[in-house]
């Protein structure tokens, strides 16, 4: 769990300083939420990478923190900006996979 959170953090910092230093949106608050999301995605992915959770459970999961990430950004924001979060989440849960499956082990925590 530690790990996880730490690439939460790691994940949330470097995508705030790229958008921040070289996207240079005008909202630093939905540049926070976007990075957020980014690393919420590598944090999530890390911690359901393990062999006790099933596929299933795992899609399952991602599919509910999408819709927890697009119904804070509405909230916050609106439904139209909260879209990107969704998208920068399932483009890294996927990207975390497409790399382990590279591996011997399936898995990027071995």
């Amino acid at each position: 769990m530690q790990k996880a959170l730490v690439y939460f953090a790691l994940g949330t910092v470097v995508s705030f300083l790229i958008n921040y230093f070289f996207l240079s949106s005008q909202n630093m608050g939905l540049d926070f939420y976007y990075a957020i999301a980014f690393g919420f995605a590598w944090g999530l992915a890390y911690y359901l990478d393990t062999p006790n959770i099933s596929l299933p459970k795992k899609l399952g999961l991602s599919f509910v923190a999408m819709g927890v990430l697009v119904l804070i950004g509405t909230l916050i924001f609106s439904l139209e900006l909260a879209i990107p979060s969704i998208l920068k989440f399932s483009t890294v849960f996927v990207a975390y996979y497409l790399i382990a499956s590279f591996r011997g082990s399936k898995s990027l925590r071995k």
